[in-house]
């Protein structure tokens, strides 16, 4: 965080733009659920993310040391990044957050180096802000190859988009047969990472305006977020 802030202070001296590659900004489901949510009043989003890791301890285990930062400064990041970015999340405007405790799991577990380590090996959670927004999270390191954001009206589900949809399967496996081996879900946010890319260097060479794009100011608000959840949430699920 002292880095990332740093960064923002001394880009800010020098009068300079700083673009964070945050892909879920600028993705297919995300963005079609918002537009949804957009046009219908009582709408509630939900964002759930999914990896493929193995239900094992050692799998977990490994995923857990390797990614130290923990889940919600890691895999969950992105959507931390969506709620920073059009859900009116910060800190200060955090009214309540309330993890969903039948479907949350924080275990510690020992990683190959024969440290122990405690994270969420999954977490869903509601956010309600002081300006009247409210959002869910929900993220699954072994919740498998599909992520996807859905809208419920009254507890009903209206919308829901997945990624890869079934316009990105057939990149997907012609992906998957490039690169064997690879996690999944570099293969289904493969066209996101590309809109990313092009966005900003179409910003770098003609000044064309980034949409959607996180800039370091969300980056670093989107840290704290996650530094201000991560010991909430740890002391609601004990």
């Amino acid at each position: 965080m002292a880095e990332l802030t740093a960064m923002k202070e001394e880009a800010a001296e020098a009068g300079v733009k700083v673009l964070m590659g945050y892909n879920k900004n600028v993705c297919k489901y995300v963005t079609r659920a918002r537009e949804f949510a957009d046009k219908h009043d009582g709408s509630h989003v939900t964002l759930v993310s999914n990896n493929a890791y193995e239900n094992t301890a050692e799998s977990l285990g490994e995923c857990f040391e390797r990614n130290a930062e923990g889940m919600l400064k890691n895999m969950a990041i992105h959507e931390l990044a969506l709620l920073v970015s059009f859900f009116d999340v910060t800190v200060e405007n955090i009214e309540s957050a309330a993890a969903d405790k039948e479907f949350s799991s924080c275990q510690t577990l020992q990683g190959p180096s024969g440290k122990e380590w405690t994270d969420f090996d999954k977490i869903k959670f509601t956010i309600k802000t002081k300006t009247g927004k409210e959002v869910s999270v929900q993220a699954d390191r072994c919740g498998g190859d599909v992520s996807y954001a859905k809208v419920e009206i009254d507890g009903k589900e209206v919308f829901r988009h997945s990624m890869p949809d079934e316009d990105d399967k057939a990149n997907v496996s012609k992906l998957e047969a490039e690169y064997p081996g690879a996690m999944p879900y570099f293969f289904s946010q493969d066209p996101d990472y590309i809109t990313v890319k092009e966005r900003v260097a179409a910003f770098c060479a003609k000044g064309k305006e980034p949409t959607g794009i996180a800039t370091i100011e969300i980056a670093c608000e989107t840290l704290r977020v996650a530094e201000y959840l991560t010991p909430l949430f740890k002391e609601q699920l004990s």
